[in-house]
């Protein structure tokens, strides 16, 4: 059979030769009149063919009586009879899957997410949404992309506030994010305390309103020679809405089922008459509750144009409340559970055509979240005020986080064809801590109950100038790009009140001379009072951190089409920090069309990511009396003499080699991305435990930042989409899958013991920002009015160090005894997810649905867990089932 087939087209094609050549040219949109990129048009029967450009125009030369074929995974596919005619244009009717065009990992217009030599990942985030009462970036990700995690936190500070999320199981720092194709600034926030990615920051996605955004792309590839720091595990470009002349949006209400599965003893917090209450402070006790969490979150998207050249602005607002989550814990934890949200986003997108071949351009927003989350319980002794709170008291850890950004530039085509790309982005991450209903236990019964903590803030300003060509005639195509980047960074961290940090004497004053003022003593137990607000103590004067830098980076790449069938490109990047120095990096990628229908593809680059300002220059000072003497616990700056006389060296870039092999597949409906990955990461920085510090005068223990640690990571991604319409019928199904396995091979602590600076606890936590696998599998149908959706999620099992790991080694065996008592496990989950839709009128739908349908929970754990309650932060989440409806409307 296969003879015959290359048999025929040989035939045709020597037939083909005999008929008169024909050029053809048009422009190809989708249903609402927009220009469809990277469009595939090919001549029926033989390999001639090309693509269309960003303004979804082309132009190609066939026979005379040839029949073009006009294919778009996701769209239907298109036939037209040229019979002469020199102008076609063509309208593709359809959705979104795999074949969308994408800016991300290549530089050339003739790209799209099957046909680069990295793997690239296009989401319909309208499309995602639709599907599911999820309501953050974040949330959506974890569902739909391969590679991507993201744990929501409960105990760990700030955490609980900005989810950390990862690619490929590496850091949340190591994840590069763009707008439209800038760059993004990160959040101020460094992970510390009891979290997945302790010692790095990360960029706040749930800052940016899910409604704005058209689609995501997904780099699962390192890409430092392409973009620069930060991006080793790969690359997230957001790019936003550009519609017009159309008003959409959406009203959602969901709340969590609080029926947690498990075996609690009578009396556990947060189970039937022992809840916690929520509306009041200290640890008074609410009423039984069946459904907690309540989220509702409303978006309003709507564009007009600018004129008649194609201009417009876009804008989206939403809001978003969402209530406590409880789930049990132990008397030291009554509030464990998720952070409640109260927050409003603003994004802005637009255009402003100056020209043919020119344009200004300019987006940007404002998001700005109110958090509420709960510390862990004080319920007697020396830190608890009777005459204020009776019974004890839970702290609330609160935030305001405003995140701000605006970028502008101007893009134009030159004379000579090659394209210019100039530009300004601005952000600024402010993170403003809040403590209530908690106290300072030295001021005694004249304490206020809520304190100002200080905070920090990060900003960011990036300039760019990139050039860019396609050459139609050199080879089978060739794309050229080069250009510079000067970026500058500033992190401060700003004191909090007095009261929130300091410790006072009987009299009421601070206490600055330790030696000749007396602490305030508990009665019952004889202990001094401690001094700052409990829960989190605040930021003190000897925090304050103000700190910048700059970066020069210059970049070159090319792709080339050496033949119909192979593409080869290349990158380099050079990069110089004023705070460490220089670096170089490069990156080679190939694609090889196997065929008509395969792809394989690979790569090989090396990558670096500077150390951020907050690992440089974070630090935390935390004062307690005993005796009249002033004893500290150091979180040390990087900078500082107590860092230097541990024998840490100063931060230095973390330094990467990527390695990716696997091919793409497009039979008809069915289209396959299969990618191996390789990725060795040296001199990753992490936070240290803590050190015994006595020769240092005044200060019990220190913990630093430091290039600790040498991991290799290989995995596998698999995307599997289907779709097909008969009749009236539309049946669609994807299925997504990541096998990882992360090694750390090396532990740098030169002469200082391993088990304090880096030990078995510390890398459980780092490997389980690495889970083993997750698969998904999404379904669904749609005729007429009526749509459904059936979603089911494996996430693999993690295993995780407890406490116990703290205990005296005497207390047990061995340290195999000790490690293996300590070791909390997670056996793998399936959660299921099922949505119903139905079209109530034109331009209003109706969705209900439940996430984690069978209310399915982690293995139940131990007191000994990170967060205090019964289950640590895993993948699956330990919300339990969440039910939702959602009305939808455009108009």
């Amino acid at each position: 059979m296969k003879k015959i087939i290359l048999l025929t087209a040989f035939m045709l094609g020597n037939f083909a030769l005999t008929v008169a050549q024909n050029s053809v040219s048009g422009s190809i949109t989708d249903d609402s009149g927009e220009p469809l990129v990277g469009v595939n048009i090919v001549e029926k029967g033989t390999t001639n063919g090309t693509t269309t450009d960003f303004d979804g125009n082309y132009q190609i030369s066939v026979m005379d009586n040839a029949t073009l074929v006009f294919s778009y995974i996701g769209y239907d596919t298109m036939e037209e009879i040229v019979s002469g005619k020199s102008v076609i244009n063509v309208t593709l009717s359809g959705g979104m899957m795999l074949d969308e065009v994408q800016l991300v990992g290549s530089r050339s217009p003739k790209r799209t997410s099957t046909d680069t030599a990295v793997p690239v990942d296009v989401i319909d985030i309208a499309e995602v949404s639709t599907q599911t009462g999820r309501v953050e970036v974040n949330e959506l990700l974890q569902y739909a992309a391969p590679s991507f995690n993201a744990n929501k936190q409960s105990g760990s500070d700030g955490a609980d506030h900005i989810d950390p999320a990862t690619l490929r199981g590496l850091g949340p720092d190591q994840t590069l994010v763009l707008i439209n194709g800038k760059r993004r600034h990160q959040s101020s926030l460094i992970n510390i305390f009891g979290t997945r990615g302790r010692g790095n920051t990360g960029t706040d996605l749930n800052a940016i309103p899910s409604s704005s955004i058209k689609r995501i792309e997904i780099l699962r590839d390192g890409a430092a020679a392409q973009y620069g720091s930060d991006a080793i595990a790969g690359v997230i470009n957001i790019v936003l809405k550009n519609q017009t002349d159309k008003v959409s949006g959406f009203i959602n209400y969901g709340a969590y089922n609080t029926n947690a599965k498990g075996d609690f003893p009578s009396g556990t917090p947060n189970t039937d008459g022992n809840r916690l209450d929520t509306e009041k402070d200290g640890n008074a006790i609410g009423s039984d509750k069946s459904f907690d969490g309540g989220s509702l979150k409303a978006g309003v998207n709507f564009g007009a144009a600018i004129g008649n050249d194609g201009g417009f602005v876009n804008v989206t607002t939403e809001y978003i409340s969402k209530n406590k989550t409880l789930r049990p814990g132990f008397d030291f934890r009554r509030g464990f559970g998720e952070a409640a949200i109260d927050g409003f986003n603003l994004m802005l997108n637009a255009s402003v055509p100056l020209s043919d071949n020119s344009e200004l351009y300019a987006f940007g927003g404002r998001n700005y979240r109110d958090t509420d989350a709960y510390a862990f319980t004080r319920n007697g002794g020396n830190r608890v005020i009777p005459s204020i709170y009776p019974n004890g008291f839970t702290p609330r850890i609160t935030s305001n986080i405003i995140d701000n950004s605006f970028s502008a530039g101007f893009r134009t085509e030159l004379d000579n064809g090659w394209k210019l790309d100039i530009s300004n982005t601005y952000g600024k991450n402010n993170f403003h801590y809040f403590i209530k209903g908690t106290l300072n236990a030295s001021l005694e019964d004249v304490s206020p109950t809520d304190f100002d903590a200080g905070g920090h803030s990060l900003t960011q300003n990036t300039v760019n100038l990139d050039f860019s060509k396609y050459y139609e005639d050199v080879l089978e195509g060739m794309n050229l790009a080069f250009g510079a980047e000067y970026r500058t960074e500033n992190f401060i961290i700003f004191a909090g009140e007095e009261g929130s940090w300091g410790t006072y004497d009987v009299n009421g004053l601070l206490i600055t001379d330790p030696a000749n003022q007396t602490q305030p003593i508990d009665p019952d137990s004889g202990d001094p009072r401690p001094g700052g607000s409990q829960g989190f103590p605040g930021y003190s004067p000897k925090n304050e951190v103000d700190r910048s830098r700059s970066n020069l980076s210059l970049y070159a790449d090319g792709e080339f089409d050496l033949t119909e069938t192979f593409l080869l490109s290349a990158a380099a990047r050079f990069e110089n920090f004023s705070d460490f120095g220089s670096t170089l990096n490069g990156k080679l990628a190939a694609r090889l069309k196997a065929s008509d229908n395969v792809n394989i593809r690979g790569s090989v680059s090396t990558g670096f990511r500077a150390p951020s300002l907050a690992q440089k220059y974070y630090n935390l000072q935390f004062t307690n009396f005993v005796g009249g003497a002033a004893l500290e616990s150091l979180l040390s700056p990087n900078n500082s003499p107590v860092t230097a006389s541990f024998g840490i060296d100063q931060l230095t870039e973390e330094k990467a080699l990527n390695a990716g092999l696997g091919f793409t597949a497009t039979f008809g409906d069915f289209t396959a991305t299969v990618d191996g990955y390789y990725i060795k990461v040296d001199d990753r920085i992490v936070l240290t435990g803590n050190f015994d510090a006595p020769q240092i005068p005044n200060v019990e223990a220190a913990q630093f930042f430091v290039n600790g640690v040498d991991t290799k990571t290989t995995g596998l991604d698999i995307v599997l989409a289907w779709k097909k319409s008969f009749d009236d019928n539309r049946l669609s199904a994807t299925f997504t899958g990541n096998i990882n396995d992360m090694k750390i091979d090396k532990v740098n602590n030169g002469s200082l013991d391993e088990q304090t600076f880096f030990g078995e606890r510390d890398k459980g936590f780092l490997l389980a920002s690495a889970p083993k696998s997750k698969f998904t599998l999404n379904m669904n149908y749609s005729r007429d009015k009526f749509d459904a959706g059936l979603a089911f999620t494996h996430f693999s099992k993690v295993e995780l160090l407890d406490y116990q790991m703290y205990e005296s080694a005497t207390d047990y065996a061995s340290f195999e005894d000790q490690i293996n008592q300590a070791t909390d496990t997670y056996d793998a989950r399936l959660v299921t997810d099922l949505v119903f839709g139905y079209q109530l009128c034109d331009g209003l739908k109706l969705n209900v649905g439940a996430n984690n349908l069978f209310n399915v929970y982690p293995d139940q754990q131990d007191d000994w867990v990170e967060g205090g309650g019964y289950w640590d932060s895993v993948q699956m989440g330990f919300g339990g089932a969440y039910y939702y409806a959602k009305i939808g409307f455009t108009f």
